[in-house]
């Protein structure tokens, strides 16, 4: 199968799994296309698929994610010993584990095609994340509070596992509470990794984009729970702070230079 054959054989299986997606029209269009089958997976609900739809959605997101070109983390140059810095789309990184920022139900972002962190983490990872999220919170059986950390393999990324967490949604003046929820995030995150045994994790900018947490003052907190966690824990895992905005990429780089000898 060419690239281009999975590509239309996953949106034909699509298609027929759901009864009001039957006659949906295909675009001609390559790009409209592959915007067609991110949709309707994201909208695709966590239920049973078939071993040949899977074979082929991995061979196709596979190729896709290497076109996009996979980041070994080793290529970095430290900011400080064990921490990195690094700009650009986190589901490259062949990391030990990247971190998603999810929303309290656990199953990433139904909305199509959407911006968030969660959407894209999904849409590269396969229907799988989504499947192995929702045996999780069946076993919970309540929504995941904000502040704690689940883990789950990455699947199709190129990195081996995904941490999820959910940070606090600020709504109006920041609460101390929100500021603890947020270091609470980044602790356990870290304490998963260890756990597991991870070299290296990477961080996204967790709230700070539809939870409207405040840039500046969640990447101090960021920052200060990281290296402190580090400096108590010898076994901790190397960090990448993962920005993918200028402006985000200026803050961390302010926070992670060493301040110069006077």
């Amino acid at each position: 199968m060419t690239q281009q054959q999975r590509l239309l054989y996953l949106i034909q299986y699509l298609k027929e799994e759901e009864s009001e997606w039957k006659d949906l029209a295909v675009p001609s269009q390559l790009q409209e296309q592959k915007r067609l089958l991110r949709a309707m997976m994201n909208l695709r609900p966590p239920k049973p698929v078939g071993k040949e739809f899977l074979a082929v959605q991995d061979a196709y997101l596979q190729q896709e994610n290497a076109q996009k070109g996979i980041v070994s983390p080793q290529s970095f140059t430290p900011v400080l010993p064990g921490v990195y810095l690094w700009q650009g789309d986190i589901t490259r990184l062949a990391a030990g584990a990247i971190v998603n920022a999810a929303n309290s139900a656990m199953l990433g972002c139904f909305v199509p095609c959407h911006g968030c962190i969660d959407n894209a983490i999904h849409s590269a990872a396969g229907v799988q994340l989504r499947l192995e999220c929702f045996r999780l919170m069946q076993t919970q059986k309540t929504p995941e509070p904000a502040g704690n950390a689940k883990i789950t393999k990455g699947y199709n990324l190129p990195c081996r596992y995904v941490l999820h967490t959910v940070g606090p949604i600020v709504n109006g003046a920041l609460t101390q509470a929100d500021c603890d929820t947020l270091a609470s995030c980044y602790q356990s995150c870290l304490q998963l990794a260890c756990a597991y045994g991870l070299k290296s994790v990477a961080f996204c900018c967790i709230s700070t984009g539809e939870f409207h947490f405040p840039k500046q003052k969640a990447a101090q907190i960021a920052v200060q729970t990281v290296l402190q966690f580090c400096k108590t824990n010898p076994n901790s895992p190397e960090v990448i702070f993962n920005v993918f905005q200028d402006s985000d990429y200026q803050i961390y780089k302010r926070l992670l230079t060493p301040n110069p000898k006077a």
